[in-house]
Protein backbone atom coordinates (compact mmCIF):
# COMPACT_ATOMS: atom_id res chain seq x y z
CA UNK A 1 0.00 0.00 0.00
CA UNK A 2 2.71 2.74 0.59
CA UNK A 3 3.69 2.33 -3.14
CA UNK A 4 -0.07 4.14 -4.03
CA UNK A 5 0.29 7.61 -4.31
CA UNK A 6 -0.21 10.07 -1.08
CA UNK A 7 -2.89 12.30 -1.87
CA UNK A 8 -6.32 10.56 -1.63
CA UNK A 9 -9.37 11.70 -2.57
CA UNK A 10 -12.94 10.69 -2.09
CA UNK A 11 -16.28 11.95 -4.13
CA UNK A 12 -14.84 11.17 -7.14
CA UNK A 13 -18.37 9.81 -8.60
CA UNK A 14 -19.84 12.90 -7.27
CA UNK A 15 -19.89 16.55 -8.27
CA UNK A 16 -17.07 18.53 -6.22
CA UNK A 17 -15.26 15.42 -5.73
CA UNK A 18 -15.06 14.40 -9.70
CA UNK A 19 -13.82 18.13 -10.91
CA UNK A 20 -10.81 17.98 -8.15
CA UNK A 21 -9.64 14.55 -9.07
CA UNK A 22 -9.90 15.69 -12.90
CA UNK A 23 -7.84 18.70 -11.88
CA UNK A 24 -5.56 16.84 -10.07
CA UNK A 25 -4.70 14.70 -13.03
CA UNK A 26 -4.31 17.72 -15.37
CA UNK A 27 -1.50 19.11 -13.03
CA UNK A 28 0.02 15.26 -13.09
CA UNK A 29 -0.40 14.70 -9.24
CA UNK A 30 -1.15 10.89 -8.63
CA UNK A 31 -4.27 10.03 -6.38
CA UNK A 32 -5.83 7.37 -5.19
CA UNK A 33 -9.46 7.68 -5.71
CA UNK A 34 -12.06 6.35 -3.08
CA UNK A 35 -15.08 5.22 -3.81
CA UNK A 36 -17.84 2.41 -2.55
CA UNK A 37 -17.91 1.68 -6.64
CA UNK A 38 -14.52 1.73 -7.94
CA UNK A 39 -15.55 0.47 -11.02
CA UNK A 40 -17.90 4.07 -11.43
CA UNK A 41 -14.54 6.07 -10.50
CA UNK A 42 -13.47 8.12 -13.72
CA UNK A 43 -10.14 6.66 -15.24
CA UNK A 44 -7.66 9.15 -15.18
CA UNK A 45 -4.32 9.60 -15.69
CA UNK A 46 -2.26 8.69 -12.19
CA UNK A 47 -5.72 7.59 -10.65
CA UNK A 48 -5.57 4.06 -8.63
CA UNK A 49 -8.72 3.01 -7.94
CA UNK A 50 -9.94 1.75 -4.47
CA UNK A 51 -13.05 0.04 -2.42
CA UNK A 52 -14.10 2.37 0.49
CA UNK A 53 -17.09 3.04 2.77
CA UNK A 54 -17.16 5.77 5.29
CA UNK A 55 -18.71 3.55 7.54
CA UNK A 56 -16.20 0.99 7.26
CA UNK A 57 -13.19 0.99 9.38
CA UNK A 58 -11.27 -1.98 7.98
CA UNK A 59 -11.66 -1.07 4.25
CA UNK A 60 -10.82 3.16 4.92
CA UNK A 61 -7.89 2.42 7.14
CA UNK A 62 -6.56 -0.34 3.99
CA UNK A 63 -6.72 2.07 1.35
CA UNK A 64 -5.51 4.96 3.32
CA UNK A 65 -2.60 3.46 4.45
CA UNK A 66 0.48 5.31 3.17
CA UNK A 67 -1.39 8.00 1.98
CA UNK A 68 0.23 11.69 3.28
CA UNK A 69 -3.19 13.84 2.01
CA UNK A 70 -6.92 13.17 2.05
CA UNK A 71 -9.64 15.74 0.30
CA UNK A 72 -12.35 14.25 2.13
CA UNK A 73 -16.16 14.91 0.42
CA UNK A 74 -18.70 15.32 3.15
CA UNK A 75 -20.68 12.01 2.69
CA UNK A 76 -24.40 11.64 1.21
CA UNK A 77 -26.96 13.08 3.89
CA UNK A 78 -27.95 10.42 6.46
CA UNK A 79 -29.15 9.91 9.60
CA UNK A 80 -26.19 8.67 10.30
CA UNK A 81 -23.71 10.85 8.44
CA UNK A 82 -21.97 12.52 11.59
CA UNK A 83 -21.31 8.71 12.68
CA UNK A 84 -19.85 7.56 9.54
CA UNK A 85 -17.51 11.07 9.37
CA UNK A 86 -16.08 10.05 12.56
CA UNK A 87 -15.69 6.51 11.71
CA UNK A 88 -14.23 7.21 8.57
CA UNK A 89 -11.80 9.89 9.87
CA UNK A 90 -10.67 7.77 12.61
CA UNK A 91 -9.53 5.46 10.42
CA UNK A 92 -7.19 8.16 8.29
CA UNK A 93 -5.88 8.99 11.76
CA UNK A 94 -5.05 5.20 12.34
CA UNK A 95 -3.84 4.62 8.26
CA UNK A 96 -1.17 7.63 9.28
CA UNK A 97 -2.74 10.48 7.36
CA UNK A 98 -1.33 13.81 8.08
CA UNK A 99 -3.43 16.44 6.48
CA UNK A 100 -7.26 16.04 6.15
CA UNK A 101 -8.68 18.69 3.70
CA UNK A 102 -12.65 18.55 3.91
CA UNK A 103 -15.43 20.50 2.52
CA UNK A 104 -17.45 21.30 5.60
CA UNK A 105 -20.63 24.61 5.33
CA UNK A 106 -20.01 27.87 5.76
CA UNK A 107 -21.36 29.42 9.21
CA UNK A 108 -20.96 25.64 10.75
CA UNK A 109 -21.64 25.81 14.37
CA UNK A 110 -23.11 23.83 16.82
CA UNK A 111 -26.53 25.38 16.56
CA UNK A 112 -26.41 26.80 13.33
CA UNK A 113 -29.95 27.36 11.77
CA UNK A 114 -29.36 24.81 9.06
CA UNK A 115 -29.26 21.95 10.45
CA UNK A 116 -27.12 19.58 8.46
CA UNK A 117 -24.24 22.63 9.35
CA UNK A 118 -24.42 21.25 12.63
CA UNK A 119 -23.38 18.19 11.84
CA UNK A 120 -20.11 19.51 9.57
CA UNK A 121 -19.24 21.36 12.72
CA UNK A 122 -19.22 18.27 14.60
CA UNK A 123 -17.14 16.92 11.87
CA UNK A 124 -14.53 19.69 12.11
CA UNK A 125 -14.05 19.29 15.64
CA UNK A 126 -13.54 15.42 15.47
CA UNK A 127 -10.71 16.16 12.93
CA UNK A 128 -9.64 18.75 15.04
CA UNK A 129 -9.21 16.38 18.52
CA UNK A 130 -7.27 13.55 15.93
CA UNK A 131 -4.45 15.79 16.01
CA UNK A 132 -3.94 15.45 12.17
CA UNK A 133 -3.51 18.72 10.30
CA UNK A 134 -6.36 20.24 8.39
CA UNK A 135 -7.87 22.83 6.08
CA UNK A 136 -11.33 23.58 6.46
CA UNK A 137 -13.52 24.47 2.91
CA UNK A 138 -16.79 25.72 4.36
CA UNK A 139 -18.86 26.02 0.76
CA UNK A 140 -22.60 27.76 1.05
CA UNK A 141 -25.21 26.22 -0.76
CA UNK A 142 -24.25 25.03 -4.24
CA UNK A 143 -25.09 27.65 -6.55
CA UNK A 144 -25.68 24.81 -9.14
CA UNK A 145 -28.30 23.52 -7.28
CA UNK A 146 -30.58 27.24 -7.02
CA UNK A 147 -32.13 27.05 -10.27
CA UNK A 148 -33.62 23.61 -9.61
CA UNK A 149 -35.73 23.98 -6.44
CA UNK A 150 -37.89 25.41 -8.84
CA UNK A 151 -40.87 23.73 -9.03
CA UNK A 152 -42.27 22.86 -11.91
CA UNK A 153 -45.04 25.49 -11.87
CA UNK A 154 -42.09 27.88 -11.96
CA UNK A 155 -42.34 29.18 -8.50
CA UNK A 156 -39.34 29.01 -5.77
CA UNK A 157 -41.32 28.51 -2.51
CA UNK A 158 -39.51 28.37 0.96
CA UNK A 159 -39.88 30.50 4.32
CA UNK A 160 -36.81 32.54 3.00
CA UNK A 161 -38.44 36.13 3.60
CA UNK A 162 -36.29 38.55 2.10
CA UNK A 163 -32.85 36.96 3.49
CA UNK A 164 -29.86 36.67 1.06
CA UNK A 165 -27.74 33.77 0.22
CA UNK A 166 -24.26 34.04 -1.07
CA UNK A 167 -24.22 30.51 -3.07
CA UNK A 168 -21.09 29.24 -4.27
CA UNK A 169 -20.41 27.09 -7.60
CA UNK A 170 -19.33 23.49 -7.21
CA UNK A 171 -16.60 24.86 -9.74
CA UNK A 172 -15.15 27.55 -7.94
CA UNK A 173 -14.87 24.93 -5.06
CA UNK A 174 -12.97 22.75 -6.77
CA UNK A 175 -10.80 25.47 -8.14
CA UNK A 176 -9.84 26.10 -4.44
CA UNK A 177 -9.62 22.59 -3.50
CA UNK A 178 -6.51 22.25 -5.78
CA UNK A 179 -4.64 25.33 -4.64
CA UNK A 180 -4.70 23.73 -1.45
CA UNK A 181 -4.00 20.19 -2.49
CA UNK A 182 -1.09 21.44 -4.28
CA UNK A 183 0.59 22.98 -1.14
CA UNK A 184 -1.37 21.49 1.96
CA UNK A 185 1.11 23.03 4.45
CA UNK A 186 0.83 26.38 2.98
CA UNK A 187 -3.42 25.89 4.60
CA UNK A 188 -2.67 24.44 7.45
CA UNK A 189 -5.12 25.04 10.26
CA UNK A 190 -7.11 27.54 7.93
CA UNK A 191 -10.86 27.56 7.57
CA UNK A 192 -11.63 29.54 4.23
CA UNK A 193 -15.30 30.62 3.51
CA UNK A 194 -16.20 29.63 -0.06
CA UNK A 195 -19.55 32.14 -1.48
CA UNK A 196 -20.27 33.43 -4.88
CA UNK A 197 -19.82 37.16 -5.57
CA UNK A 198 -23.03 38.05 -4.65
CA UNK A 199 -25.84 37.61 -2.08
CA UNK A 200 -29.04 37.38 -3.49
CA UNK A 201 -32.60 37.31 -2.43
CA UNK A 202 -34.60 34.04 -3.48
CA UNK A 203 -36.61 36.88 -5.64
CA UNK A 204 -33.60 38.06 -7.07
CA UNK A 205 -32.73 34.29 -8.06
CA UNK A 206 -35.90 33.83 -9.67
CA UNK A 207 -36.11 37.39 -11.35
CA UNK A 208 -32.42 35.92 -12.47
CA UNK A 209 -33.54 32.98 -13.72
CA UNK A 210 -36.33 34.37 -15.58
CA UNK A 211 -34.33 36.80 -17.52
CA UNK A 212 -31.69 34.41 -18.75
CA UNK A 213 -33.43 31.65 -19.20
CA UNK A 214 -36.84 32.97 -20.59
CA UNK A 215 -39.05 30.78 -17.82
CA UNK A 216 -41.43 32.90 -16.00
CA UNK A 217 -40.00 31.99 -12.37
CA UNK A 218 -41.19 33.49 -9.12
CA UNK A 219 -40.51 33.22 -5.48
CA UNK A 220 -42.56 32.56 -2.71
CA UNK A 221 -42.93 33.11 1.03
CA UNK A 222 -44.10 30.77 2.32
CA UNK A 223 -44.35 30.00 6.18
CA UNK A 224 -42.53 27.69 7.95
CA UNK A 225 -46.18 25.15 8.43
CA UNK A 226 -46.62 25.91 4.73
CA UNK A 227 -42.98 24.41 3.89
CA UNK A 228 -43.49 20.97 5.61
CA UNK A 229 -46.89 20.77 4.25
CA UNK A 230 -45.81 21.26 0.62
CA UNK A 231 -42.81 18.85 0.88
CA UNK A 232 -44.59 15.71 1.96
CA UNK A 233 -45.24 15.33 -1.75
CA UNK A 234 -41.67 13.47 -0.96
CA UNK A 235 -41.48 10.41 0.86
CA UNK A 236 -38.68 11.34 2.99
CA UNK A 237 -37.86 11.17 7.42
CA UNK A 238 -38.32 13.62 9.58
CA UNK A 239 -34.30 15.08 9.68
CA UNK A 240 -34.61 15.44 6.00
CA UNK A 241 -37.73 17.66 5.98
CA UNK A 242 -35.73 19.70 8.82
CA UNK A 243 -32.66 19.49 6.27
CA UNK A 244 -34.72 21.19 3.56
CA UNK A 245 -36.80 23.80 5.67
CA UNK A 246 -33.72 24.75 7.45
CA UNK A 247 -32.63 25.44 4.19
CA UNK A 248 -34.92 28.23 3.88
CA UNK A 249 -34.53 29.76 7.62
CA UNK A 250 -30.86 30.02 7.24
CA UNK A 251 -30.98 32.13 4.53
CA UNK A 252 -34.27 34.35 6.14
CA UNK A 253 -31.79 34.92 9.65
CA UNK A 254 -28.92 35.56 7.46
CA UNK A 255 -26.65 33.10 8.14
CA UNK A 256 -25.44 32.38 4.87
CA UNK A 257 -25.62 36.17 3.34
CA UNK A 258 -22.20 36.96 3.69
CA UNK A 259 -19.72 37.56 0.93
CA UNK A 260 -16.23 36.20 1.16
CA UNK A 261 -13.21 37.16 -0.95
CA UNK A 262 -11.64 33.37 -0.28
CA UNK A 263 -12.42 32.21 -3.82
CA UNK A 264 -10.72 34.81 -5.68
CA UNK A 265 -7.48 35.27 -3.40
CA UNK A 266 -6.67 31.36 -3.22
CA UNK A 267 -7.29 31.06 -7.35
CA UNK A 268 -6.70 34.20 -8.69
CA UNK A 269 -10.26 34.21 -10.16
CA UNK A 270 -13.57 35.83 -9.26
CA UNK A 271 -16.17 33.31 -8.31
CA UNK A 272 -19.02 32.75 -10.89
CA UNK A 273 -22.28 34.51 -10.52
CA UNK A 274 -25.48 32.74 -10.93
CA UNK A 275 -26.47 34.90 -14.42
CA UNK A 276 -23.14 33.40 -16.16
CA UNK A 277 -23.41 29.95 -14.69
CA UNK A 278 -26.58 30.37 -16.39
CA UNK A 279 -25.67 31.46 -19.42
CA UNK A 280 -22.67 28.53 -19.57
CA UNK A 281 -25.42 26.12 -18.75
CA UNK A 282 -27.09 27.32 -21.56
CA UNK A 283 -24.03 27.21 -23.75
CA UNK A 284 -22.87 23.61 -22.47
CA UNK A 285 -19.89 24.74 -20.98
CA UNK A 286 -20.53 23.91 -17.83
Amino acid sequence: MSALPPVAVTGSTGHVGALVARHLADRGVPQRLLARDPGRVPDLAGGVALPMSYADTDAARAALVGAKVLFMVSAAEAADRLEQHRTFIDAAAAAGVEHVVYTSFLGAAADCTFTLGRDHFATEQHVRDTGMAWTFLRDNFYLDVLPYFVGEDGVLRGPAGDGRVSAVARADVARVALEVLLDPEAHRGATYDLTGPESLTLTEVAETISAVTGRTVRFHDETVEEAYASRLRWPAEQWQYDAWVSTYLAIARGEVAGVSEDVAALTGVPPTGLADLLRARQEGTR
